[in-house]
């Protein structure tokens, strides 16, 4: 049974649900704060006085957040790791190494399930510290601009509290920007991360199973609607010692003929690089469909490369576009500050998911995911 990052890809469900409903939470916390006493002449200085209290309420959540995280990662990640090597039990079949396999155990404190653990805290650490800073920042420039515009007479001051609500909104709570300068809401960072690290653990309990019946070789599965990043690596011979560049090595048949005298047979393989070389240059990133599985030399073939008519890498882009849109509208309900909206937001709800249905619609190879346009549970 071949492993991918789609077979933990569930895993990062519960961890996305805890990040939507705090973000949730957060987006109506702030909206009440700054709707209370709304229509008092001293609404700045209360609003400023009042800071504290709201520094607080944004504190537990973040905390309560990372409480509830740091254990569905940790269950994640064991979970991922077991798969893994049950895909491994499975693609050896009724072969006598995975019989050998089957018969040996995992721990579920592995080292690299302790390593990735450790690697996925490190990696959203940053997000708890934003989220208070984030959320109070956005409070006072909010009350700053609102007086500023009552003063001038160019809207009143719900008006102006709502404007910039939205703006704050539609960027999310944290505004999280990435090593490769991409901007994420605080809840698709985190499900990204969350998706990586299981991705990686299941790919991990795998290699680690077939190292443990020194099985060396792996192939990469031909995927429907492939990025740019994995099409060079389809269908191709990867080696698990670290050794880069393209090469042809002879190797062992997996099936050797029988009797004491008979000669061992040997068969050519073309290697196009390691394991840890693909995956530097991009093989299975985030959302990544391609799969891996053993390669027994002279036993496996390479997969046959199939087209996807009718769609391309790019409607699938299209596809998360329109996601982004959906999750934005819901933030700006969430942070509405009075009915009329609340319900303007819910039509652009509504008119992004029609778009995604007409979209999905008119290309067979697409699924809609309804979690990934998901904030929590709406109001």
């Amino acid at each position: 049974m071949p492993v991918s990052p789609a077979m933990a890809e569930d895993l990062a469900r519960e961890v996305r649900a805890l990040y939507d409903d705090a973000e949730q939470a957060l987006l109506e916390c702030l909206a009440a704060a700054l709707e209370a006493d709304i229509d008092s002449p001293l609404w700045a200085e209360l609003k400023l006085a009042s800071i504290g209290n709201l520094r607080t309420a944004v504190e537990a959540i973040a905390e309560a957040l990372q409480t509830d995280t740091d254990g569905a990662v940790r269950r994640a990640l064991v979970e991922a790791y077991g798969r893994g090597r049950q895909a491994a039990v499975a693609e050896m079949g009724e072969l006598d190494i995975g019989r050998e396999l089957a018969a040996r155990t995992a721990l579920p404190n592995a080292p690299a399930v302790d390593r990735l653990a450790a690697s996925m805290a490190e990696d959203t650490r940053p997000l708890y510290v934003r989220i208070t800073r984030a959320v109070t920042d956005a409070y006072r420039r909010i009350v700053a601009k609102a007086s500023g515009n009552v003063l001038l007479g160019g809207m009143t001051r719900r008006q102006a509290s709502q404007r910039a609500l939205d703006q704050f909104a539609n960027r999310g709570i944290t505004g999280f920007v990435d090593s490769a300068g991409r901007s994420w809401d605080m809840a698709s960072y985190a499900e990204m991360a969350v998706r990586s690290v299981t991705a990686r653990a299941a790919i991990e309990g795998h290699i680690d199973a077939l190292a443990e019946i020194n099985v060396g070789l792996v192939v990469v599965s031909d995927a429907p609607l492939e990025c740019p990043l994995c099409r060079p690596w389809e269908g191709e011979i990867l080696s698990l010692s670290p050794g880069p560049g393209p090469r042809t090595i002879r190797a062992e048949h997996t099936i050797q003929p029988s009797g004491l005298f008979a000669p061992t047979q040997t068969v050519a393989v073309h290697v196009a690089g390691s394991l840890v070389e693909a995956r530097g240059q991009g093989l299975f990133h985030p959302n990544c469909r391609h799969s891996l599985s053993a390669y027994l030399p002279g036993v496996t073939t390479r997969p046959p490369q199939h087209a996807t008519p009718g769609t391309t890498y790019e409607d699938t882009q299209r596809q998360r576009e329109i996601e982004r849109h959906i999750r934005a509208w819901k933030r700006r309900r969430a942070a509405a500050l009075d009915e009329q909206s609340r319900a303007c937001a819910g039509a652009y709800v509504r008119k992004w998911q029609a778009a995604q249905r007409e979209h999905v619609a008119a290309h067979e190879h697409l699924r809609r995911k309804p979690a990934r346009e998901q904030i929590g549970q709406a109001r």
